[in-house]
């Protein structure tokens, strides 16, 4: 049976992530509070910010913001998409 949690994002019992997606306090708050449909959600929603503003993940200044846009969208308002993002079409 998969682990449960009441996703932080949908509100609402969902299956949770195996595991901590990373080993940090903010890695257990998102195992103990976020589906694993969400996290699918943020893991492409970080790879459009990375493309879009051209991050390099390994500086700790991509991954200061990473962090912050990831608490908004589990956590705050959802997120903005960058002023330049242009969603693909079919």
């Amino acid at each position: 049976m998969a682990h449960m949690v009441f996703c932080a994002k949908y509100k609402q019992e969902l299956p949770g992530l195996d595991e901590p997606p990373f080993d940090s306090e903010l890695g257990h708050k998102v195992y103990k509070t976020i589906s694993q449909r969400a996290w699918n959600e943020w893991v492409e929603r970080q790879k459009m910010l990375l493309n879009e503003y051209r991050l390099q993940p390994w500086t700790p200044q991509a991954q200061e913001f990473l962090v912050e846009q990831m608490n908004d969208f589990f956590y705050g308002s959802g997120g903005e998409l960058p002023k330049e993002y242009v969603a693909p079409t079919a």
